[in-house]
């Protein structure tokens, strides 16, 4: 049995290895986007159940990572998965800017530095 650097068995990591080598780019950058999508969501208080507050520090953050894959991938994904993306996007930053309790100046809000204003 071959040792990696991390001390894990090479044997028991390359069937995942091989897994994700599968899985095509939009997949992922879909998946990944997904992700910080539904997570902003929850943080700007869309969540359902009595324990969901907002985070906005949290949130911004989120929104902010989303917006830079989002812009930067898009031209790789194909008009249909870009544009499902930059809707999720929009409406997480309008979702932000409505739990604001005092909103950031148009174009200065989380992620409009690389989407331009949303309003």
């Amino acid at each position: 049995m071959t040792q990696g650097a991390f001390g894990q068995h090479l044997d028991e990591v390359e069937p995942e290895v091989r897994d994700i080598s599968e899985v095509p780019a939009v997949e992922v950058i879909n998946t990944v986007a997904v992700h910080l999508l539904s997570a902003a969501a929850v943080q700007c208080g869309l969540a359902d159940g009595p324990d969901a507050k907002p985070d906005l520090d949290e949130a911004r953050k989120l929104i902010d990572a989303l917006a830079g894959l989002v812009i930067a991938a898009a031209p790789h994904l194909g008009d249909h998965h870009a544009r499902a993306l930059r809707d999720g996007l929009r409406s997480v930053q309008l979702a932000f800017r409505e739990a604001s309790p005092v909103p950031d100046a148009i174009g200065a809000g989380p992620g409009e530095k690389w989407t331009g204003p949303v309003t």
